[in-house]
């Protein structure tokens, strides 16, 4: 009903954000619960996607490029893009992503526990 139609529309959207403020008033107990739930056993392949890369290497250079703390040691890199490409290569990459799933729940993934070639 409405809240799969509320819950569908702002992920595909903007990003964690509006997920995480829309997600948890819509009431939909279904979502919150399959999503916690799904957590333990995932149905959704455990590589990272060409699509997830991108927004995650973006949002981390972002990051970095706003001061936040880099997770690498340097060897002369300044540039925020290329540092973010080195955290991800060394899985340290602090940042979790969310993937929504046909019935309106999801599933919660650490780019750590990613595979990313």
């Amino acid at each position: 009903g409405e809240g799969e139609g509320e819950a569908g529309q702002p992920n595909g959207i903007h990003g964690q954000d509006q997920e995480m403020a829309n997600g948890d008033p819509s009431g939909a107990a279904a979502t919150t619960g399959a999503g916690a739930e799904s957590n333990a056993v995932k149905v959704t392949t455990p590589y990272l996607t060409k699509y997830e890369r991108a927004r995650i290497l973006g949002t981390r250079a972002l990051q970095i490029s706003m001061n936040a703390p880099v997770l690498v040691p340097l060897d002369g890199e300044t540039d925020a893009l290329q540092i973010a490409i080195k955290e991800l290569s060394q899985k340290k990459i602090p940042l979790v992503i969310r993937r929504y799933l046909p019935d309106g729940s999801f599933e919660d993934w650490r780019v750590s526990d990613l595979i990313s070639d």
